[in-house]
């Protein structure tokens, strides 16, 4: 049938009706306005939804407004490491963003349903999130790969940064040597009977010399046990940890201490010096090695935005 032999009345239906569809895709605020490409990188489109997303997403993380034009350098900066990286083979599937997604959820304590929910509270589409996660997963596995010997800390810069404390302590590194022993205490005892398990630790921590001490007495005692040696350095360990380690004999057992297991101790079995970084050398040289970092993707990511074919709408 064409559009002559329609009848007036169906032909002015059909003129008012595609007036205001027409009228729904063109007015401000619409969907397609939305939709609407606002800059081009590469061929690849930028819309006003997109500017609008990131907007609101920067906005939850940071508390603070950023200006449009920040945003969209933000997303023009993505786009072309997307595409630098997919030059290099870098090209993270949809099974490694939800992995990172869900290793963020987990970071704040909930799960990655949880945290979709809460970013669509805010009107934020979980995928805004994620392609924030991709650029930032793909831009630094082709800073580090590609760059990776320009990016190593010389172990000279280290020390020599290490030592403008003045305190020579604080780069001395050790490794130790210990056998982990818990006083099992039944979950719900009585104070009295943690106490009277404390004492006995006290008692035992007299009589212990060496380690081959500790595996005689604690691997025959009812309701404790003795584990295998572990060897940690100064950089794994805790800084009270170290002190008290730093503090006991070899062969002797550390001031027992309550747990959810009982009453533990740590029986240290060797302590020596070690070259491996000590925890200033350690803060040091991630500190040092973050700042090449930085400088480097800085400029990485000015040379292959000059060579990107950016239009704005």
């Amino acid at each position: 049938m064409t559009t002559s032999k329609l009848r007036p009345h169906r032909l002015r239906s059909l003129i008012a009706g595609c007036a205001t569809a027409l009228a729904v895709l063109t007015c401000g605020g619409s969907p397609l306005q939305a939709q609407s490409v606002a800059v081009m990188v590469n061929g690849d489109p930028i819309t006003n939804y997109d500017i609008e997303q990131r907007t609101k997403l920067n906005f939850l993380t940071t508390h603070k407004q950023m200006p449009r034009e920040e945003v969209v350098n933000e997303l023009i900066d993505e786009k072309v490491k997307i595409k630098e990286g997919k030059k290099f083979g870098v090209d993270p599937t949809a099974t490694d963003i939800d992995q990172s997604y869900g290793q963020m959820a987990s970071r704040m304590r909930i799960a990655p349903d949880q945290l979709t929910k809460s970013l669509e509270s805010q009107g934020i589409r979980p995928d805004t999130l994620k392609a924030r996660i991709k650029a930032e997963m793909v831009w630094t596995s082709l800073v580090r790969g590609r760059f990776k010997e320009s990016l190593q800390v010389g172990e000279k810069d280290v020390a020599a940064a290490a030592q403008e404390g003045g305190d020579s302590s604080q780069v001395e590194a050790f490794e130790y040597k210990m056998q982990p022993i818990v006083l099992i205490v039944p979950h719900g005892s009585a104070p009295a009977v943690i106490e009277s398990r404390r004492k006995e630790a006290d008692a035992l921590r007299e009589r212990v010399q060496t380690c081959d001490e500790a595996n005689s007495y604690f691997k025959s005692m009812q309701n404790a046990a003795i584990r295998e040696t572990v060897t940690r350095t100064s950089a794994d360990i805790p800084g009270p940890l170290r002190e008290v380690l730093d503090k006991t004999p070899i062969g002797h057992l550390t001031a027992p201490e309550i747990t959810k297991q009982g009453v533990e101790m740590v029986a240290l079995c060797g302590r020596k010096p070690t070259t491996i970084d000590s925890p200033k050398k350690k803060e040091i040289r991630e500190k040092m090695y973050a700042q090449k970092y930085e400088a480097k993707s800085k400029a990485y990511l000015q040379e292959v935005r000059k060579a990107a074919m950016i239009e704005y709408r």
